[in-house]
């Protein structure tokens, strides 16, 4: 099998499978995806989900979130990992948007990773989610799978991961395949035991392949 064969037998499987896929984080705007993305790192979108409806109740917007003291944000977000140092990050983002974006969320990957706390895989997702930008976001899931299956061989890197995936990738696809391997890696193609049995692409996975 070729990789332009794997691809293409991964990318129509998820085409049809998950047309609608999308992130698991719950937010209405850029400011509540950023502030979830953030919360995010290191922590399931489930208990970052339990967190944001009341932390975005106090504070909406860059604004009212900016003139938060860190100790305000930290109680509110208390039960998801590292939450002083995502207190911090959070307080100090707010402010910078203020000051530099006039309160909004900029679009641009390098003008998103200006903001405290938010290095290339949270400006690729704010990208690629909420400004459908062909920009490939890789976390721990995206990096794994993409690697397993055969889509990137050896990666050593998620940046070397990102650039092999969007170079492969058709542009428009690029947003929802995030979602794609995410989704997969989560719950299908997980890091311990992976249901192969199971798994829908299993004919074009390499991994699955050399087990036969």
């Amino acid at each position: 099998m070729t990789l332009k064969e794997r691809y293409k037998g991964v990318i129509d499987y998820f085409t049809e499978a998950r047309p609608e896929a999308k992130s698991e984080l719950c937010y209405g705007n850029a400011f509540e995806l950023l502030v979830a993305v953030i919360l995010s790192a290191q922590c399931t979108d489930k208990r970052v989900n339990m967190v944001t409806p009341a932390l975005f109740e106090a504070y909406p917007d860059a604004k009212a979130m900016a003139g938060a003291d860190e100790e305000a944000i930290f109680k509110l977000i208390h039960s998801v990992s590292y939450p002083n140092s995502k207190a911090h990050y959070l307080s100090a983002t707010a402010r910078k948007l203020v000051a530099d974006f006039g309160g909004e969320v900029p679009e641009s990957v390098e003008e998103l990773q200006t903001l405290p706390g938010v290095g290339r895989k949270t400006a690729n997702v704010v990208a690629a989610v909420m400004y459908n930008q062909a920009v490939m976001p890789v976390d721990t899931h995206v990096f794994r799978v993409a690697n397993r299956i055969g889509l990137t061989r050896n990666s050593k890197s998620p940046r070397h991961t990102e650039e092999v995936l969007e170079r492969h990738i058709p542009k428009e696809l690029i947003p929802i395949a995030h979602h794609w391997l995410i989704l997969h890696g989560r719950y299908v193609c997980t890091a311990r035991a992976p249901k192969c049995d199971t798994c829908g692409i299993s004919k074009y996975c390499e991994y699955y392949l050399k087990s036969l």
